[in-house]
């Protein structure tokens, strides 16, 4: 087995928790309280794991303002989706915003010169018509 498949699928079980919750938390919570308490899960997990590398980051000065970029993408992001679960249903908002992939492909494809073949191409679309069937 690759060595990327474990981590692979464990994103995937969290990421399928990560978009439940929050119709969850929104019963209890506005979006905008939501996303501290979220931020602050996430300072817990970066402190935790600031510790398993003994306190000892590695410093780049791209890497750096890259990480931070992604981390304002994904909160913002997890804002938008907690703001979206209040609206509608958690099973079709989830069900659009899981075809995140797609941009990554796009993008890697444009800017990293990875190459899309046709089978992905054909699993983008059905994964784009899959979306318009259940949203309809």
């Amino acid at each position: 087995m690759q060595n990327w498949v474990l981590p692979a699928i464990a994103a995937l079980c969290l990421w399928g928790f990560w978009s439940f919750l929050p119709k969850l938390t929104t019963q209890y919570l506005d979006p905008q309280s939501a996303i501290v308490y979220e931020v602050i899960g996430g300072f817990i997990l970066g402190i935790v794991t600031l510790a398993s590398l003994n306190f000892r980051l590695a410093v780049h000065p791209i890497g750096i303002p890259l990480a931070m970029v992604t981390g304002i993408l994904g909160a913002a992001g997890a804002f938008f989706f907690l703001k979206a679960v209040t609206q509608g249903p958690v099973s079709l908002v989830a069900a659009l915003s899981a075809l995140y992939p797609a941009v990554t492909i796009l993008l890697a494809n444009l800017l990293l010169h990875e190459t899309i073949t046709l089978r992905q191409g054909v699993g983008i679309g059905l994964a784009l018509l899959s979306v318009i069937l259940v949203a309809a």
